[in-house]
């Protein structure tokens, strides 16, 4: 925690934040993680314990602290001095971005190298904060409930690659089982000697582990920047055409060919390859250490977590109930409160079941964050709504999706405000769905276009009204009272679902009922 910090109110918390207006008031107080690591130091400033928390600020600096810690016993002295100055600027920034709760992580660098508890107490004099150095055991433990909070239920294996260790933890359907921590960090590995024995020396490491043999063919989860960055390198020699690390999935034979590939190429030539820079001199090593995993484990896939031991640490401080939530739903909904209109938008749940009879659970997951998403438009200039909604839905850092569900949720908020899923923007997106997906999201997004035509956004009209598919034709029903009235735009948005489902689209408005004379 920031020593000597006057209390702060919840509500001043967003008094200054760019989403203040958009909010309805509510905000959770701003808690902010500092993650010491081996090779870089993060603040990572979130608006709220909440079950998934949205990133404010987000700042790295690469101090290599671990550098040397092998061969000498102690921390990087220039790293160290790299590191207190950026250790003071994050304390002043959090101060500033009047964070309330600042929680200080520092891992296996500190916790490794003779000279870590006298770096705590520079700490602690220079920037005034309280560090928490955690075990190895306590890392995997924490890296496993970052994954957890990013991927609900994960199944399979975890491994955190930082600059000092590797941290492996199994998971069976959401519960953590077996962890350890080896010292396979890149920038130890530098300092153990020629490459060509390094095979051996990660192989002896993790043949020491039978319980590894249990997560043979079942899912591989890689968490850590170094291997953030081979995904990166992945994604772009393959020319995938969704940019975002989480829950991007590789087959363990095309991993290993990969890693494989970049363990071999030298420094000039990783130079050529698009992706970071910044870690050339660490990313073979990082590349062995998953291809030596990879060849032991036998994964049947790999799906790369963008939540980590920061995540993770925030996931742990929820109560049982909040861990239970679902991160999507959570997210979405938040959306919904900052910029929704007028209406609530859960109500398009129960008006849009009828056109998607035979859903499974996850189907109707995805169109219930379909509705709560098919507002958020609204503000921006009638031609750039479909190309804005689009692309915020597609790019923000929603948990729990894979890419072709993002690619889904993306295509319904264009077809919500354009009518049509076609368009270079969104040719990258359709080849991520099925043609049966692709023709879903057109028809969910074309439902939700009449729902807020009909409805103007307030969305509690809906409830007057029916909309029902039989006999060859899709029916919109409206009251007898004119309460809710049609007219010209009405008619082109049933025709146009009509025509997508290949039906007669029908406005009924049953005459009023006489009175009596």
């Amino acid at each position: 925690m920031i020593k000597d910090k006057r209390p702060v109110r919840s509500a001043d918390l967003m008094q200054d934040s760019p989403v203040a207006a958009l909010s309805d008031g509510g905000a959770a107080e701003r808690v902010a993680v500092i993650d010491i690591g081996s090779n870089s130091i993060r603040l990572v400033v979130y608006d709220g314990l909440t079950r998934s928390p949205l990133a404010l600020f987000n700042e790295k600096v690469l101090c290599g602290l671990g550098r040397g810690v092998e061969r000498s016993g102690a921390l990087n002295p220039e790293g160290v001095a790299q590191a207190l100055t950026a250790l003071e600027r994050f304390a002043s920034l959090a101060e500033g971005m009047r964070v309330g709760r600042l929680d200080v992580i520092a891992t296996a660098a500190v916790r490794d190298a003779k000279d870590g508890a006298a770096f705590v107490e520079a700490i602690g004099r220079r920037a005034g904060l309280t560090v928490r150095v955690i075990s190895g055991e306590e890392e995997a433990r924490l890296s496993a409930m970052g994954v957890l909070s990013g991927t609900p239920g994960a199944d399979g294996l975890v491994g955190d690659l930082g600059g000092g260790s590797l941290e492996l933890v199994t998971l069976d359907r959401g519960m953590i089982g077996e962890q350890v921590t080896l010292p396979l960090g890149p920038l130890r590995l530098m300092e153990s000697g020629a490459k060509g024995g390094l095979a051996k020396l990660i192989d002896q490491h993790l043949e020491s582990l039978p319980w590894l043999s249990a997560m043979k063919g079942r899912p591989f989860y890689p968490v850590g920047g170094s291997w953030r960055a081979i995904a990166k390198l992945h994604m772009e020699q393959s020319g995938h055409p969704l940019h975002i690390i989480h829950h991007y999935t590789i087959p363990a034979t095309d991993a290993r060919e990969f890693t494989a590939l970049l363990g071999r190429q030298s420094r000039s030539s990783l130079e050529k390859m698009a992706g970071s820079r910044r870690r050339l001199d660490t990313l073979p090593y990082a590349a062995l250490v998953l291809e030596r995993l990879l060849r032991v484990v036998q994964p049947s896939k790999l799906v790369f977590s963008a939540y980590g031991l920061r995540e993770g640490h925030l996931y742990s401080l929820l109560s049982p109930e909040g861990r239970r939530e679902d991160p999507l739903m959570a997210s979405a909904g938040d959306w919904a409160r900052r910029f929704v209109r007028m209406g609530d938008p859960s109500l398009l749940m129960s008006w849009t079941a009828g056109l998607f009879a035979g859903e499974d659970d996850n189907a109707i997951r995805l169109r219930h964050a379909a509705c709560l998403l098919s507002d958020v438009g609204w503000a921006d200039h009638p031609d750039y709504r479909a190309e804005h909604a689009f692309l915020r839905v597609l790019r923000y850092p929603f948990p729990a999706l894979d890419h072709d569900e993002r690619a889904f949720l993306a295509l319904v908020a264009h077809a919500r405000y354009a009518g049509t899923l076609e368009g270079a923007m969104t040719a990258g997106a359709r080849s991520l769905v099925s043609e049966g997906q692709g023709m879903k999201a057109l028809v969910l997004g074309l439902t939700l276009r009449l729902a807020h035509t009909l409805s103007g956004g307030a969305t509690a009209l809906l409830e007057r009204t029916s909309l029902k598919v039989g006999d060859g034709r899709i029916v919109l029903t409206l009251p007898d009272d004119g309460s809710v009235p049609t007219g010209e735009a009405v008619q082109r948005r049933i025709d146009a679902l009509a025509k997508a489902m290949n039906l007669k689209g029908d406005v009924v408005q049953p005459l009023r009922p006489q009175a009596a004379e």
